[in-house]
């Protein structure tokens, strides 16, 4: 008799995994509790597996002998406590199509960095002619490319919710960018319960698999003590001293080795780097450290970290109007993101800032705002804590309610060699469908100036 398989969630992860669970042989019904894209729809009826939407059909939903689970929906869901209580198995796509694959798995995680981490390292694999995909919260489900477009290498970018549903799958390269406070609605508000999330993506690992990790960032180094990880230790950093294996930022240089071989060591100078900040500097040490453990040859790294172009939403740049630089930084979705695109600002800043606030602190951003920008322009429907954090720090705070209107007040009040900086801080859905919207929205406007 076929297993069955049931799929919570028909997003791109969710029939991803419909996909390669049909081809492996299961039996498979597909559930959405909201509406599911008709492209997803078509796709499912293409392959004869069975779904429904707007609805959870509990009789269907627990007779599965697995259950694989969208990120989206927190365990505390009363539909998923009751699969934990009859011992049924919930899983994410990633433990479910790691089954299926002996490719090599490279993940990343952190609160901030891991979709740029995550693109350059697969800009380098790209360069060096490796057979590699990109997938996990970016590009094509990686459940799909198993089932699909079979590679050697597969570069995911993990969020916690992803790895919360990951137990027996091992990571062949694990970064972790950082860990701030961040989801906590989803970890009972309990910061440890967070970053233990954030060190699943350890679990596994043997002496033969690497994982890197910032030892600047101070959450980090107070829990990695915490974990028996058994793989091999690969720390970069700015800030604190260096250690081989390891790479480490010294008279505006790079540098990168792997072990006392001096032949083995990189170096390239920061000013060389596409991506702009100190951030930045750390994301691509990341990067250059996996493609250095996976033999990448120097000079394709020199390349790919000089010419990489950032992920859409990402400190974007839309170029000038009139002397003035507007970017485009949609994906600070917290107050750690827009503190990376404010320091990584080397002209005065007219900044767009605003939204769903999730608890914000902003007083880790006040220095820079104090530094750095002459007006902020307030983007949401609720700006008390905007005006009350920063009143003092700037010249003005002006409010608005849409995108157009944002755009339109920033450029105006914007001076000639000044830069417009959409970096919310917030969540997008007060005013928008998510932060791509956003993001799509301003660089519509700035296009229309």
């Amino acid at each position: 008799m076929n297993k069955r398989l049931v799929i919570l969630g028909a997003g791109e992860s969710g029939t991803g995994s419909a996909i390669l669970g049909k081809a492996q042989g299961w039996e498979v019904f597909v559930s959405d509790l909201g509406s599911i894209k008709e492209e997803y729809k078509a796709e499912l009826d293409a392959e004869g597996i069975a779904w429904e939407e707007a609805k959870h059909s509990e009789e269907l939903i627990l007779s599965a002998n697995e259950v694989v689970k969208s990120p989206g929906i927190p365990d505390k869901a009363p539909l998923i406590k009751k699969l934990h209580e009859l011992g049924i198995p919930v899983i994410s796509e990633i433990e479910f199509a790691s089954r299926y694959t002996d490719a090599k798995l490279i993940a990343i995680t952190g609160t901030n960095g891991k979709t740029t981490t995550t693109s350059l390292i697969y800009h380098l694999f790209e360069k060096a002619g490796l057979n590699a995909g990109l997938g996990g919260n970016i590009g094509k489900s990686f459940a799909r490319q198993v089932a699909r477009d079979k590679r050697d290498y597969y570069v995911l970018e993990l969020s916690s919710f992803q790895l919360d549903g990951c137990y027996r799958c091992r990571f062949d390269a694990a970064v972790l960018c950082n860990i701030t406070p961040d989801h906590l609605d989803r970890y009972e508000y309990k910061l440890e319960n967070y970053i233990r999330s954030k060190f699943r993506i350890t679990q596994n690992q043997g002496p033969n698999d690497l994982f890197v990790y910032c030892g600047d960032d101070a959450l980090t180094m107070e829990w990695i003590g915490h974990f028996s990880i058994e793989s091999k230790l690969i720390p970069y950093t700015i800030d604190s001293p260096h250690q081989i294996p390891g790479a480490w930022v010294e008279d505006g240089q790079i540098h990168i080795t792997m072990n006392d071989n001096e032949e083995n060591q990189f170096t390239m100078a920061i000013q060389e780097l596409s991506l702009r900040g100190k951030h930045n500097a750390y994301n691509s040490m990341a990067a250059a450290v996996i493609a250095n453990a996976f033999n990448i040859r120097k000079e394709v790294i020199r390349e790919s970290l000089s010419d990489f172009q950032n992920v859409e939403h990402r400190l974007e740049s839309l170029g000038k109007v009139k002397g003035i630089e507007f970017i485009n930084d949609s994906k600070a979705t917290n107050v750690n993101s827009s503190w990376y695109a404010l320091e990584s600002m080397d002209r005065p800043v007219v900044w767009i800032a605003g939204g769903v606030d999730k608890g914000n602190d902003y007083n880790l951003l006040k220095q820079l705002v104090k530094d750095k920008v002459r007006i902020i322009v307030c983007l949401g429907l609720d700006n008390r804590k905007i005006h009350e954090a920063f009143s003092r720090d700037v010249d003005m705070i002006l409010n608005t309610t849409s995108m157009q209107e944002a755009v339109n007040v920033a450029y105006h009040m914007a001076n000639k060699e000044e830069a417009v900086l959409l970096s919310p801080a917030c969540a997008s859905f007060d005013l928008f469908e998510n932060y791509e919207d956003r993001g799509r929205q301003f660089k519509k406007y700035v296009k229309n100036l």
